[in-house]
């Protein structure tokens, strides 16, 4: 019977590693992305006071990313820019580019499925693999029974950086489940390979909140009932779990402390929707920014409708979602007439389901969203859908 090999790739800190490619010179220095800060003209030097620093931002954009000496100073992804600012104040602020990012993430995959062709998608930086098939994967030699698999991964780890000039962190496991927690093991640049009976050495010593799935208000409930390693997780009575937790979710917890997850991996996968979004550098008032807000919501849709055309698909419903000053979420979508994939038609019919929001308060997000997807090779061609009468932004 064939050993089941699944690997999980995740590219190393994928948007710095692609910035400081056009940017060598900051090789091994702080450096922060987010925001839309213009950079310097020409090649300056990592010291130059020509790069924006993060000491110098005033907004409310939020770290993209960070490379691994930013990430030594404290800032993480999803981190404020400002609160970054007190924490690495020197550190170097790129703005986002993630046109750039997309083409090295198609460049990535596509290397990638020439060594390994059952792929499953999981992001801009990080697919599955099963490698259970592919040549040479069920290989051993004398002094390591898992020989093969692990020249495949090191082909596979190869090929991302000859196609791309990037490194990737692959875990190779025999399921997702640990193959997501492995590849983590050994940033950057890693590759740990290990079967189920080396899950008690291996995993059972870490926090139970590495493993993908306990979320940080689930850890902080293990914590308070006095879990803290998944090995004490492993131990812990399902019944006990289940009282505590349900009888799916503890069943859940029992089976990934003990690295049990039969999931396949799944080549493709229906989107049921896609969006974009962007958060405002400050706060717009509908009717005094309409004009920045109306082209915001045309770069939008156009980002959605490019989206859509490389999937080869259309959509049936859009709508908008506004957050305003006070953190309040509204959404609005309306139902259009035929699928679409036409950014101006998206676009306008954004518009129109706008209609009946509040104007008087200040917005700090807009993103636009569609939904009830198929593929365009089931719609037939036609003009595209206009709103009739004419109507402003809001």
């Amino acid at each position: 019977m064939l050993q089941r090999w699944i690997a999980h790739l995740d590219m190393d800190a994928f948007y710095a590693s692609v910035e400081l490619l056009r940017h060598p010179q900051l090789q091994g220095q702080p450096v922060v992305i987010g925001g839309r800060r213009a950079l310097p003209e020409g090649v300056p030097p990592a010291d130059s006071p020509a790069w924006p620093r993060l000491r110098d931002y005033a907004g409310r954009g939020v770290i993209t990313t960070a490379t691994y000496p930013a990430r030594a100073l404290g800032v993480h992804s999803g981190m404020g820019l400002m609160k970054a600012a007190l924490l690495a104040p020197d550190a170097i602020l790129l703005p986002v580019d993630f046109d750039r990012y997309r083409h090295f993430s198609r460049l990535f995959k596509a290397a990638v499925l020439e060594i390994a062709p059952v792929m499953e998608d999981r992001g801009i930086d990080e697919i599955y693999l099963d490698l259970t098939d592919v040549p040479g994967a069920q290989a051993s030699a004398p002094d390591d029974a898992h020989a093969g698999v692990r020249a495949v991964a090191q082909r596979l780890k190869q090929a991302v950086r000859e196609a791309t000039g990037l490194s990737c962190s692959i875990g190779v496991t025999p399921n997702k489940l640990l193959s997501k927690l492995a590849s983590d093991m050994d940033k950057p640049d890693g590759l740990t390979l290990f079967t189920h009976a080396e899950v008690p050495a291996r995993v059972w010593p870490l926090p139970a909140g590495r493993i993908n799935g306990i979320g940080p208000k689930a850890a902080e409930r293990l914590r308070e009932l006095g879990i803290e390693t998944i090995g004490q997780l492993a131990a812990a009575d399902p019944a006990w779990l289940a009282g505590h937790f349900g009888s799916r979710q503890g069943q859940w917890l029992h089976d990934a402390a003990h690295g049990r997850d039969e999931r396949p991996v799944v080549t493709w996968r229906d989107p049921k929707s896609m969006s974009r979004e962007t958060t405002f550098e400050r706060n717009l008032h509908p009717r005094h920014d309409r004009e920045a807000l109306g082209a915001l919501l045309t770069r939008l849709a156009e980002q959605v409708a490019a989206d859509l055309a490389r999937k080869q698909l259309v959509a049936r419903t859009v709508g908008v979602k506004l957050r305003y000053e006070d953190f309040r979420i509204v959404t609005r979508s309306l139902t259009m007439p035929q699928p679409t994939a036409d950014g101006p038609t998206l676009r306008r019919w954004a518009a129109r389901s706008l209609r009946d929001i509040d104007l008087d308060r200040r917005l700090r997000l807009m993103g636009v969203r569609v939904e009830g997807l198929q593929s365009a090779d089931t719609v037939p061609d036609s003009p595209a859908l206009q709103v009739q009468e004419s109507l402003p932004l809001f």
